[in-house]
């Protein structure tokens, strides 16, 4: 039997190197069937003049890239912030077997809030979901990026 690791501390670690990017800090780390991290990745989207470069997108590309492959059985995902509909399909269309978030996401969430991709017919891939890993920590981030631009 694997032990349990949690990965969420490499995620934070990813999130505040993108808020000192003067990124939306929230950050992800994808591990293999083993528990090894495989890829690791903050937001870029400014950086990178990309709407899709959200943690989770680059985290699961470098990922593939790394497996050879567009899907990803058995890998786990860890994220700061719930994923919004955009990740979370292709959290789904990666088939990662775990989600593991920290803080909520009322306003943009597409797992617990919002369009709950994962609940939907046509979702055709679910993973394990789990969240509250850190959320504290993670919700301390985004209160302090976006009161400091305030």
């Amino acid at each position: 039997m694997t032990r349990f690791t949690s990965h969420m501390q490499q995620a934070l670690s990813e999130a505040r190197a993108a808020a000192l990017r003067g990124e939306v800090p929230v950050g992800a780390v994808v591990t293999d069937p083993q528990g090894r991290v495989v890829a690791a990745a903050g937001n870029r989207t400014r950086e990178l003049s990309d709407p899709t470069a959200h943690a989770e997108i680059l985290a699961i590309r470098a990922a593939c890239a790394a497996a050879g492959s567009e899907r990803l059985p058995g890998h786990d995902l860890w994220v700061t912030l719930e994923p919004c509909p955009m990740c979370a399909a292709a959290i789904s269309a990666a088939r990662i077997a775990r989600l593991y978030y920290g803080a909520g996401d009322p306003r943009m969430g597409g797992v617990e809030h919002g369009a709950q991709v994962f609940s939907h017919a046509q979702c055709h891939h679910r993973p394990q979901v789990y969240n509250g890993f850190s959320a504290p920590q993670s919700q301390q981030l985004l209160r302090d990026f976006f009161a400091s631009r305030r």
